[in-house]
């Protein structure tokens, strides 16, 4: 193991080090969750939580040029606003940006966590509909522009602070502030480096549904977190590219946040660091159609210290700096068929994936002590009726292996199709129809454990969903 670690830091050294090349990746998004079998609140879940952009905000080159400079020749005056004044003196432009975003949702069954889905609780343990309006998907942020440095080697730099109100509240209308982005970077035609928080480098693409998670926990993985990235191209003439992208990035233990598992366990982080990569192929096929391949994975590691055993497994006990081995491997692919019609798809598999919204948020099972694998997917057909209205269809799986775990969720699955108006370049509204299926199981009535009374019915559940944003 230890030389694993090494070969991958190595690696990653490496690819830092060699001869830069023209760059062109794309964005990828993210949401983590605290991924225990039971007994999770939802003030603690949302603030674990993380969501894709919407379809409104779509994906974006990562080597964008930033949208508004300052002008030159229209400076408030010092009198109304000199701290904007002394940024434009010193070459950084600033862009404040948002998304006042709110939804009407109806469910057929209660849903975890409740404002939006990641999977449907048990119809034994819920089951009746419910009914939320919820304006906290907002958020609020700040794009920065630095201009060129020549002590950079010609690099233009930048950075981005974005927030929303998931942290956590006492009543819904009394949200608070999450951040979300916090990062600095430096980029060219050629390179970007990146320090601070932001998106994975796996998995980066996001069906386009109007469920605030974007599929996470049923298919779609992926997270946000602290991590240092460089991303380039190598080169290949402009319709016919490979793109290379790697972060050392920060180990997020999600597991046994709440709940009676997590009665006497600490959760602390390892010794090594998560480390991401990804790599795809990108070829102009026609006027209006291109593709995109690229297959991604990480490795990283979570740790826990168990103070007592469990109370379903009577063969354990204490143990002190317990560690846990996270890897996946994933594909993506997005395909434009013509100007109107496209496919996307992302398929995943691996162990311990609660800290990448996978095994439907479950990363370690406490009752065995091992990691839960898991395998699932989703994919879209999108299509633009005319430069108004867009419609998609898709669905997601996520499929936790069951005998990795005791109690917990089994097998989550959804299944969405939508509408999409443009009212204008700015205001975007859409419904939703989707339908959702969760298995649980509980294996505590097996010889030689104890049982412990858990839900092991299914959860269903038809969802309607209408949103309106507006972008600034």
């Amino acid at each position: 193991m230890v030389r694993f670690r090494i070969v991958a830091l190595a690696w990653f050294a490496a690819l830092m080090l060699c001869p830069m090349t023209r760059l062109v990746a794309q964005q990828g998004t993210s949401v983590a969750v605290a991924g225990n079998a039971a007994g999770i609140t939802e003030p603690e879940l949302v603030t674990l939580l993380d969501e894709g952009p919407g379809p409104i905000e779509g994906q974006e080159s990562v080597l964008q040029a930033p949208i508004v400079f300052v002008d030159e020749t229209a400076r408030p005056p010092a009198s109304v606003n000199s701290g904007l004044q002394r940024f434009a003196d010193s070459g950084v432009s600033v862009r404040p940006y948002g998304i006042l975003w709110g939804d009407m949702v109806f469910s057929s069954s209660r849903t975890v966590p409740g404002p939006f889905a990641l999977w449907v609780a048990s119809q034994e343990a819920q089951g009746e509909s419910t009914w939320i309006a919820d304006a906290r998907r907002s958020r609020i942020g700040v794009d920065i522009d630095g201009g060129t440095q020549g002590l950079l080697g010609g690099l233009s730099h930048g950075g981005k602070i974005e927030i929303d109100f998931y942290d956590t509240f006492v009543n819904e209308n009394q949200p608070g502030l999450r951040l979300r982005h916090a990062y600095w970077e430096a980029k060219n035609e050629d390179l970007r480096i990146l320090v601070g928080q932001t998106w994975d480098v796996i998995s980066p693409l996001l069906p386009n549904s109007v469920n605030f998670s974007a599929g996470w926990a049923a298919g779609n993985v992926g997270f946000r977190r602290t991590q240092f990235r460089i991303e380039r191209e190598l080169g290949c003439s402009q319709d016919n590219r490979w793109i290379i992208q790697a972060a050392v990035a920060q180990n997020i233990i999600p597991d046994l946040a709440s709940g009676p598992q997590a009665v006497g366990v600490t959760r602390e982080t390892g010794d090594w660091p998560m480390v991401q990569a990804r790599m795809a192929y990108q070829r102009e096929l026609a006027a209006g159609r291109s593709g995109v391949f690229g297959i991604s994975g990480h490795v990283g590691e979570t740790g826990f210290d168990f103070a007592g055993g469990d109370p379903a497994n009577p063969a354990l006990g204490p143990e002190d700096d317990a560690r846990f081995f996270s890897w996946s491997f994933n594909a993506d692919a997005q395909i434009s068929l013509s100007q109107r019609l496209r496919i996307q798809s992302e398929f995943f598999m691996g162990s311990n994936l609660s800290n990448i919204l996978g095994g439907i948020s479950q990363g370690v099972c406490p009752c065995l002590r091992i990691p839960i694998r898991s395998i699932g997917g989703w994919a879209e057909v999108s299509y633009d009726l005319n430069s108004y209205w867009t419609t998609n269809v898709g669905f997601g799986i996520d499929d936790p292996r069951e005998s990795d775990s005791l109690i917990g969720r089994t097998y989550n699955r959804f299944v969405y199709l939508n509408l999409f108006l443009n009212l204008s370049k700015q205001l975007r509204t859409g419904i939703e129809v989707s339908n959702w299926r969760t298995s649980f199981h509980n294996r505590t009535g097996d010889p030689g454990f104890n049982f412990i009374d858990s839900p092991d019915e299914p959860g269903k559940a038809t969802i309607i969903d209408w949103t309106v944003q507006y972008r600034f």
